[in-house]
């Protein structure tokens, strides 16, 4: 089969059918579709194997649980599916999401008080990036340092699309929100990474910044530790990456200034590592390795 995208549409049993992302259609009452009110995970795929699935599923079950909507499928329904559609796409390496809407209730904003929700999935080929980009700040798009939402990855992306389009018509690639609370946040699908001082920082989830799984690892390893990042940091800092769980990209250009980024590990080493928990390995060993020069 050639290696072209797949989808499956159905239920949190398992049961439901394949076909092509545009063969398969949800009903225009899913309130997913009509009010963005469903969660998402992106997993990264390679040589067949699903990259970080328990803490995927795990934001994706602890965001439902927040958000009021029903528990999501776990492993034993998702693994079985991911193994169906490596085997019908042609392809071993790709980008998998996971999509859990509300499903279908009345008119209007209120929550249903019974609804089955709908589930999907579709994989696509793609290679994890590593190539630098420049940046700006949104002038207009925030994250809130309160709202439920900035804790999970839900469907209701328009200030990250709002802020992206407002990047390329200022001849940069992404842009950088800034928090409710104060400082720079994340950027519109990654979450930011800043060295200054050969230490690595991560704003903290107090400043509305999503819970990124490849950021948890950073903070579990102890490579990361969480303080605010103002505009300043970025200005004197040793390198500044965006990540997530299918891209690590250092960042270039701070609107027209050029950034150093003198870190001594190349971005894709570094996410490797994270990756691969390999960090946890390196972090431990360095406390009885004085010449292992951990960040």
């Amino acid at each position: 089969m050639s290696a072209t995208a797949i989808a499956w549409l159905g239920d949190a049993t398992g049961q439901g059918r394949w076909g092509t992302p545009e063969e398969l259609a949800l009903p225009v009452s899913d309130r997913g579709l009509l009010l963005a009110d469903g969660l998402f995970e992106t997993l990264l795929v390679e040589s067949g194997q699903a990259w970080l699935m328990e803490e995927h599923l795990s934001r994706w079950q602890s965001s439902a649980g927040l958000l009021g909507l029903p528990p999501p499928p776990g492993a034993a329904i998702i693994q079985p599916l991911i193994t169906a559609a490596l085997d019908r796409c042609g392809f071993k390496s790709g980008a998998l999401r996971l999509n859990w809407s509300s499903g279908s209730g009345a008119r209007g904003i209120d929550p249903p008080s019974h609804c089955t929700p709908n589930f999907w999935l579709q994989l696509n080929t793609f290679q994890p990036c590593f190539e630098p980009v420049r940046v700006i700040v949104s002038p207009t798009e925030t994250r809130s340092a309160t709202s439920l939402l900035s804790r999970c990855k839900t469907f209701a992306y328009g200030p990250s699309i709002q802020a992206r389009r407002q990047a390329k018509e200022a001849g940069a690639d992404d842009a950088l929100l800034p928090s409710s609370a104060g400082g720079l946040c994340c950027g519109s699908s990654a979450n930011l990474l800043v060295c200054v001082e050969g230490a690595w920082i991560t704003p903290p989830l107090s400043s509305g910044c999503l819970p990124g799984v490849m950021r948890q690892r950073g903070l579990e390893s102890g490579v990361v530790t969480e303080c605010v990042v103002n505009k300043p940091e970025l200005l004197i800092c040793d390198a500044a990456w965006l990540v997530n769980s299918l891209n690590c990209r250092p960042i270039s250009h701070f609107h027209d200034i050029k950034l150093k980024n003198s870190h001594w590990e190349s971005p894709e080493t570094f996410w490797r590592r994270l990756l691969t928990a390999d960090c946890i390995k390196h972090s431990k060993s360095a406390e009885s390795s004085p010449s292992l020069d951990l960040p």
